[in-house]
């Protein structure tokens, strides 16, 4: 069983893991920290993007020698196979390690697991560490796979005039965009998110026929993309609403005054049947409503 201090590592290793989202995918967002024997964080690392070092491997050359016998804390299964860079459960073997703590184990294992390898030469295994929390980051990558689409997220402008002129909340829409693989806009077209040409040069052509919404989605997943922001009225977001492809919406509502008529029940009256809020936070002079699909919403 864990202890405090792997756990609190682990939560650094999700943390970590999220410097991953918008550049990462087709590859998950992982993060690792490495305890040394003593129990004292001796690396840290992360996967940034595909084709570069693994968040385990990265972790292993900030510690180096501090490394051996020591433990290592990974948000997602070590994998398995030699792709672009060479197998992570090896890396950690070849390093001394003695123990490994994961938090979700790695659908795409190509026969027998990481986890399984490790234990299979002596090392201490642990899986299901704070694996609910690493999700936050995980589960949009995991949910992509399951799915074989791209996970949609609305970006809802109640007032874009107003917020095209607010910096606090237009900084927050950057941010949100940067967390995205791709934004697909109303005309079909694709812009990089996150990342820099990565992924309209796998969609070039004719635009997206957003008529098709689940024909769309599949092309974005096929070209790589895991998450992509639509940037579009409601009755684009609509199409894809009714086919059940709409997997998060972010609306963003101008604040009001504490008196005042119903602009914001008017709003709120487009939010969507199947879906939760899950946060609301203040952007500026606007209010950040993140809501997602209810897993009974499915499909």
């Amino acid at each position: 069983m864990s202890d405090i201090r792997e756990r609190s590592a682990m939560r650094q290793a999700i943390a970590l893991s999220a410097l991953g989202l918008g550049t990462t995918s087709p590859n998950p967002p992982v993060g690792c920290v490495l305890l040394d024997a003593e129990g004292d964080i001796a690396g840290q690392g992360y996967h940034r993007r595909k084709g570069e070092a693994h968040a385990e491997v990265n972790a292993l050359a900030a510690a180096g020698k501090r490394a051996s016998g020591g433990t290592a804390v990974v948000t997602l299964e070590p994998c398995n196979h030699h792709g672009v860079t060479p197998p992570c459960h090896q890396a950690l073997i070849d390093a001394g390690i003695s123990r490994v703590v994961i938090a979700v184990i790695d659908p795409t294992s190509r026969g027998v697991g990481g986890a399984s390898r490790l234990q299979e030469a002596g090392l201490d295994v642990e899986v299901g560490c704070l694996a609910d929390e690493a999700t936050l980051v995980l589960d949009p990558w995991l949910k992509a796979l399951a799915s074989q689409r791209s996970q949609l997220c609305w970006a809802q402008l109640a007032a874009p005039e107003l917020m095209m002129a607010d910096a606090e909340a237009m900084a927050d829409l950057r941010a949100l965009r940067r967390s995205m693989d791709v934004v697909l806009r109303a005309d079909g077209t694709v812009e990089d998110g996150g990342l820099e040409g990565l992924f309209s040069g796998r969609l070039t052509g004719s635009p997206l026929l957003l008529t098709d919404p689940r024909a769309t989605a599949q092309k974005l997943y096929t070209a790589g993309a895991r998450r992509t922001l639509l940037d579009a009225g409601h009755e684009v977001a609509q199409q894809f609403m009714n086919a059940n492809l709409l997997d998060e919406m972010v609306l963003y509502l101008p604040v009001v005054a504490p008196s005042s008529t119903a602009f914001m029940e008017t709003a709120l009256a487009s939010f969507p049947a199947g879906f939760t809020m899950k946060t609301l936070t203040r952007a500026g002079d606007f209010l950040r409503i993140r809501a997602v699909r209810l897993p009974e919403s499915d499909t």
